[in-house]
């Protein structure tokens, strides 16, 4: 019989929470600047102004960017250890109802009732809370909600989102701007759509088209926008 070797899986769902944070902060990043940077190009300003309102934006997307998703993991995360401190309690007063619970989880997983509670007696033995966190309440390491990993990778990820269109503002002439920092914006959206979907399993090229739909929509409003009050004002 060959031997098995044994091997480090990878697998896709640890990824999940940075890559989530990661993915959203660069596509935001370069959608809400490079709408900025159209809009007011858009409204005939000049090149400093445009880049004084991209540089504005990227500083404050990336701060909004990091206390929102710190916020909001915290919150996960802070649900997470209510119920886990609740199941503490239950395990401490109710020991027996719990093991019987994490037994009766095995069952219906598919295993014999004898089994499940023989199973669900060594699992108690080596870590009860553990146990039931990941078996009952669907709590493990993978997925578990880090708030501080979540906000920088959010906050690092807009920013050098960001910085892509402030960098076309430099480098493009004055009559290409527009174009320029559209055209590059679109295909990044579209390159990062790509990348995230693959990423994380899915089809590439799905995930490159509807990223780049809504940041071309989102650069065609702000455009309008901008040429409208341009006229105006």
């Amino acid at each position: 019989m060959a031997r098995l070797k044994h091997h480090r899986e990878n697998h896709l769902l640890e990824r999940i929470g940075w890559l989530r944070a990661a993915v959203l902060g660069a596509n935001d990043g370069i959608v809400s600047t490079a709408s900025l940077i159209v809009g007011v190009a858009a409204s005939n300003a000049e090149p400093r102004e445009i880049l004084v309102v991209g540089a504005a934006g990227l500083v404050a997307g990336a701060m909004s960017m990091a206390a929102g998703e710190y916020v909001s993991v915290s919150s996960q995360s802070d649900t997470e250890q209510a119920d886990l401190a609740k199941e503490a309690k239950e395990l401490h007063e109710y020991p027996d109802a719990e093991r019987e619970e994490l037994a009766q989880i095995y069952v219906g997983r598919g295993l014999t009732l004898d089994l499940a509670r023989q199973v669900a007696v060594q699992l108690m033995d080596h870590d009860k809370l553990g146990a039931h966190a990941r078996d009952e309440l669907g709590i493990s390491e993978i997925t578990t909600a880090r708030p501080v990993q979540a906000a920088m990778a959010s906050a690092a990820s807009f920013a050098v989102g960001a910085a892509l269109p402030l960098v076309t503002v430099l480098l493009a002439p004055a009559g290409m701007l527009i174009p320029a920092v559209s055209v590059l914006s679109l295909a990044l959206l579209s390159l990062l759509g790509a990348v995230g979907a693959r990423a994380g399993g899915a089809d590439p090229v799905k995930g490159a088209a509807r990223v780049g739909f809504w940041g071309a929509a989102a650069m065609a409003l702000t455009a309008g926008i901008g040429a409208v009050f341009g006229t105006v004002v």
